[in-house]
């Protein structure tokens, strides 16, 4: 017999637990599911094991300040289920996840969406080389196992959190062979129109300029307008190209490189839902289109936090808070002229919280050429398919995503797009001389974690046998 509860968030980073403990004040019955072994998501993970040791003080006061919203959900009443993983979502909403090898399915009169966010793939020759990680995953590794990397990395990238990850790794004691900024230039002229909104969050922009002059004062080299990598070896990384900004190609020996061009809100799930998505011209991204509570298209399906846009930490919290008011009106909890009520010092509190957001997309979008890999750049990690094969089948009619899927089969793989669903779809736009929010993304099709024989047979539907 599955369960039943008023609402299911999918996600204990700041907007799950957030909406979890404002729902819970409100009288609603709570299931919180999450990937993780602990609360915190991707920005706080491990701060319940890690705020108040050494490490956790070398990560700064924005990775402390999970710790009592932490405690504060373990406190509130919601069921917690980490190490779950959901799978499937069905009208009703019945919501299928497996945990410790055991499949259920649990009835949801509303579902919340608090999925967060992903590092933006960023395909270049040479980058499925072992040797390169992403900032976020040596980021995950500094939080739960303060591992510094023995070899000094070079980094390759641009935005808030090279900056961060590379201000906690000094502080960590490890060092840095050098930073290579991807940054487009003109940057300070494209924020200059963002500046005065800006200065509401005016303790944001003293962080980001504080973290750069420690950096200066490091030592380690700092290139600028850096452009067209090239990542080169036999079995693992060797050396790395690259283009400066005065036009000259460099190639340096690189043992370890650590890449990162931004984040885009994780819609894989929205995406299988059928909710309507909107283009992101300022992140240049899809997000869910939500009403303003976060509910999304499909009545009962709420999203929150970076998966609902881009805008870090303090915001996620607030808009888990504001989709909990939205949802104790749909489960009859809160009258509407309450919910208002309740909602309007939040909602200015939003507005200063991304405030700071249109002059930190205009300091950093995503570089052209990441829209434009070369020929041979592979662009599906899972297929092992190249840039130059998916132009090559889009010369055949003019297919969408989903028939590149079925003519190369990318996006079939474990990932299921995630890595490679923009890089199509803006090699698509280019091909058809279509804008790329014309071209659409991958259709999502369950199951949307890997799901194992065992665990489906496990699944108990209440039928008699």
């Amino acid at each position: 017999m599955s369960r039943a509860v008023d609402l299911l968030i999918v996600g204990a980073g700041p907007a799950g637990m957030s909406a979890a403990l404002r729902a819970r004040s409100l009288g609603l019955s709570v299931l919180v599911v999450d990937d993780q072994h602990a609360p915190g998501g991707q920005i706080w993970r491990a701060v319940e094991a890690r705020a108040g040791t050494r490490t956790g003080d070398l990560l700064g006061d924005e990775y402390a300040a999970g710790l009592p919203l932490a405690r504060a959900f373990r406190a509130s009443g919601a069921l917690y289920e980490p190490g779950t993983q959901v799978w499937q979502i069905e009208p009703g909403w019945q919501v299928f996840m497996s945990r410790a090898q055991q499949a259920e399915c649990v009835q949801a009169a509303n579902v919340l969406l608090a999925t967060g966010a992903q590092e933006r793939p960023a395909p270049f020759p040479g980058w499925t080389l072992p040797g390169i990680l992403t900032v976020g995953a040596a980021q995950i590794l500094l939080k739960t196992a303060r591992e510094i990397p023995k070899t000094p990395p070079w980094i390759a990238g641009s935005g808030p959190l090279v900056l961060l990850y590379m201000v906690q790794l000094l502080r960590a004691g490890g060092r840095i062979a050098g930073w290579l900024d991807t940054s487009p230039a003109g940057g300070w002229s494209r924020a200059l129109p963002h500046m005065a909104a800006a200065l509401r969050g005016w303790n944001d922009v003293l962080k980001g300029l504080s973290w750069r002059r420690e950096l200066q004062r490091a030592g380690f080299p700092i290139v600028r307008g850096v452009t067209q990598l090239r990542g080169e070896g036999g079995e693992r990384l060797e050396h790395l190209v690259y283009r400066t900004a005065d036009g000259k190609s460099q190639r340096i020996p690189v043992d370890l490189l650590l890449v990162h061009e931004g984040v885009v809100p994780s819609i894989h799930m929205t995406q299988a839902l059928g909710c309507e998505h909107v283009w992101r011209t300022d992140q240049r991204c899809l997000a869910p289109k939500l009403d303003e509570w976060g509910q999304t298209s499909r009545l009962g399906i709420f999203s929150a936090g970076d998966g609902a846009g881009i805008g870090g930490a303090s915001a996620a919290c607030t808009r888990g808070e504001l989709a909990a008011l939205g949802i104790a009106v749909c489960a009859g909890k809160l009258n509407e002229e309450a919910a208002r009520r309740l909602a309007q010092p939040l909602r200015r509190k939003l507005t200063a919280q991304l405030s700071i957001r249109p002059m930190l997309d205009a300091l950093y979008p995503p570089r052209a050429e990441l829209f434009e890999p070369a020929d041979d750049t592979v662009v599906c990690r899972c297929e092992e398919l190249t840039a130059g094969q998916i132009r090559a089948a889009a010369r055949i009619g003019e297919p969408g995503p989903n028939q590149i899927k079925a003519f190369t089969r990318a996006g079939m793989g474990p990932c299921q797009g995630r890595q490679c669903g923009y890089t199509v779809a803006h090699i698509l736009a280019q091909a058809h001389g279509k804008r790329v929010e014309q071209i659409g993304f991958y259709r999502i099709r369950p199951p949307l974690k890997p799901l194992t024989l065992g665990e489906l047979a496990s699944l108990d539907t209440g039928s008699e046998t």
